[in-house]
């Protein structure tokens, strides 16, 4: 089943019909945005633009055909298959991937449960994020993580903006270190999957492509993760994705002194930006991470804008076209 196919049928049969006219490469397609009572939004391109009933893409909100709470209602029913008792913990939090680790994002009346969030109603905002895997992505940084010394990489962060292309580079640094390439060998690597970006993982099996030597914990809070996957699966490397509170900051701690290579990424700008904020400026100055890699969307989103050691010593510095 391609890309099309998969995400029409999650769709109301009306805007089912809409989308499927749509004259467009769905493989540039990054978002789908029903909002109730709200213009059919797309991402398209790295561009926000709206639908109309003539399926005709447009600009303008006032031209674009209007969602209904009776097309929300349709859509969760077949994206839940007409169970949602059954998707009741990923709703909890706030998304469902379905087949082709295409994610859906939720948002509507939350239930609370003391300090807990119980569950969720009367959803009526869907965020439909396909899943995009460029294989390859990583050649341009894969030589400057290699630590041929020890046989091993270096500590890694990836520092980027939202939307800017760092899990998608994530991904396949991943797959290439389980995998091996021309620069290493393959290594066992543990991946903490929160929010099931990295894997997209359908029914306990990721749909992206991340390796023969990769295990994977889906839907679990990373810095519990980080140290199940090493009492459990003794990984060489463990990738998460977005790091920033003060527990994850301290099981990043437990895994580095456990001898075990990390690769993170996180929001930013720069190496600079990363060491004002309160709790990841310590990381910085402990000098954990041996390598920065910086992206931006200076040239394009996706732009892998340079690359530093430790010591703040620049390694690489991009080139025109180089996008992830």
């Amino acid at each position: 089943m391609n890309t099309k196919e998969e995400l029409l049928k999650i769709l109301s049969l009306k805007l089912r019909t809409i989308l499927g006219k749509l004259i467009l490469d769905f493989e540039l397609l990054q978002e789908i945005r029903l909002r109730m009572n709200a213009p059919l939004l797309i991402v398209y391109a790295n561009r926000e633009c709206f639908v109309t009933e003539d399926a005709v893409i447009v600009d303008n909100p006032k031209k674009a055909v209007i969602v209904t709470k009776n097309e929300i209602r349709e859509t969760m029913e077949y994206i839940s298959n007409y169970s949602l008792y059954a998707f009741e913990e990923e709703i909890r939090q706030g998304f469902i991937t379905i087949n082709g680790g295409h994610r859906i994002g939720l948002a509507g009346k939350v239930i609370m449960e003391e300090d807990a969030v119980k569950g969720m109603k009367h959803i009526s905002f869907i965020n439909i994020r396909l899943a995009h895997q460029v294989k390859g992505c990583a050649d341009p940084v894969i030589p400057y993580l290699v630590h041929k010394q020890v046989d091993g990489i270096y500590h890694t962060l990836i520092i980027s903006p939202p939307r800017c292309g760092k899990t998608t580079l994530l991904r396949d640094i991943i797959r290439q270190l389980s995998n091996g390439s021309g620069y290493l060998e393959g290594m066992s690597v543990g991946v903490v999957d929160e929010r099931s970006e990295i894997g997209a993982c359908y029914m306990g099996t990721p749909q992206n492509e991340l390796g023969i030597r990769t295990d994977v914990l889906d839907c679990c809070p990373k810095a519990k993760g980080m140290l199940m996957l090493i009492r459990s699966m003794s990984p060489r490397v463990i990738a998460v994705d977005e790091i920033g509170s003060k527990e994850e900051l301290d099981a990043i701690d437990y895994v580095i002194g456990c001898g075990c290579k990390l690769i993170a990424t996180v929001h930013g700008s720069s190496i600079e930006d990363i060491q004002n904020k309160p709790t990841l400026g310590e990381l910085v100055k402990k000098r954990l991470f041996e390598r920065y890699i910086i992206l931006s969307n200076r040239k394009g989103i996706g732009h892998l804008d340079e690359i530093y050691d430790a010591d703040g010593k620049r390694l690489y510095a991009g080139k025109e076209d180089n996008p992830v």
